[in-house]
């Protein structure tokens, strides 16, 4: 028997106001450790095309770090 069949079969075992409380502690539990919906999926994309250009790792000039505008001398 599986933990989520076991715990039906305690819960249905339980008064209606026990349950709540079982209710009320998973949803707290939940909320005290929510569960990441972002996990990552190896090859997800992996069929897709992607162009990257050729200098993708060439150097940034300064005005791209100093927030300048590359026309204004």
């Amino acid at each position: 028997m599986s933990i989520e069949q076991s715990l039906i079969a305690e819960v249905r075992s339980l008064t209606p106001e026990q349950q709540q409380e079982v209710l009320n502690f998973a949803a707290f539990l939940r909320q005290r450790n929510p569960v990441s919906t972002n996990s990552r999926t190896p090859g997800l994309h992996k069929d897709i095309p992607y162009w990257m250009a050729e200098d993708f790792d060439a150097p940034l000039p300064d005005s791209s770090w100093l927030g300048e505008d590359e026309a204004t001398p």
